[in-house]
């Protein structure tokens, strides 16, 4: 529950920024979520309307669901800034993967720059914003058993054994 709540959340603070981003740049919402969604649900599409709920389902659902990965992330001690990288890439990994699997979205590397780095932005206030609330939640609950590993010998060291059961 900590990770799905912590995704919900990142999926309101990445909205937000993109809602501050549009007005500023004057940019169109996009529509990719909802035709991904319509095309991975086989149903029709309706061409000159854009697909609005779908849209929000999307949009929502995959920052939720995802967040619960982020939630895991965090309960194993996986926590902070490069476990959040870690998710940003999860992020961007798992949007191609659909998008472009339903042949609605292009490999990123096609798309132009800018569009590419407001994407990149987007992904990355989501990510980190998720990770803020599963590691403030997973804290609560200890440090996790990758952390307790990393403590047993403090700094970079080789042949740490595992924790003990």
């Amino acid at each position: 529950m900590n990770g799905t709540g912590a995704g919900l959340v990142g999926v309101l603070v990445m909205t937000a920024a993109e809602k501050l981003e549009q007005r500023r740049t004057g940019r169109p919402d996009s529509h990719v979520p909802g035709r991904t969604l319509l095309r991975l649900a086989g149903l029709p599409e309706r061409p000159g309307r854009q697909p609005v709920a779908a849209n929000l389902a999307m949009h929502v659902g995959q920052g939720v669901l995802l967040g619960s990965v982020r939630g895991v992330m965090a309960a194993a001690g996986l926590r902070g800034p490069w476990a959040s990288a870690m998710f940003w890439a999860l992020r961007l990994t798992n949007d191609q993967i659909l998008e472009n699997a339903t042949g609605v979205g292009a490999p990123p590397w096609t798309w132009p720059r800018r569009e590419l780095a407001v994407d990149l932005a987007h992904k990355a206030v989501y990510a980190f914003a998720t990770g803020l609330v599963a590691d403030a939640l997973a804290a609560r609950e200890g440090p996790g058993p990758g952390r307790r590993h990393a403590d047993l010998r403090a700094g970079r060291r080789e042949n740490v054994g595992p924790i003990p059961r």
